[in-house]
């Protein structure tokens, strides 16, 4: 695969990850999440301080048809700072899914 599709590949990822977060969360407006380029340093998703207070998250996303889940979050945990890294990932065919610490889960479903 090119390098140019492969980048369209995870733009596409980023994107629908930020339309469903901010889907789910309407008090938000369009550009309190934004997808940032391909090869830019840190994280895939840009919140505002208001989008941060509804997800206090740093996503990483891969779309990829194998992924190094252990790098994957390496990585999302170095651009975190103080936030919880989280990697969505996907591959063709395939639903999104979200890799988080349990501790984090666990406080999302309302138990301490």
């Amino acid at each position: 695969m090119r390098p140019q599709s492969c980048k369209a590949k995870g733009r596409r990822l980023q994107q629908e990850v930020r339309d469903i977060f901010l889907a789910a969360a309407p008090t938000l407006e369009p550009d309190d999440i934004r997808s940032t380029s391909m090869g830019a340093s840190g994280e895939d998703l840009l919140f505002s301080p208001a989008a941060r207070k509804v997800y206090p998250f740093s996503v990483e996303c891969k779309n990829v048809e194998r992924l190094n889940i252990w790098e994957a979050i390496e990585q999302a945990k170095s651009n975190s700072r103080q936030f919880t890294p989280v990697v969505c990932f996907k591959r063709n065919a395939e639903a999104i899914y979200i890799a988080l610490p349990l501790e984090e889960f666990m406080k999302i479903l309302g138990s301490k």
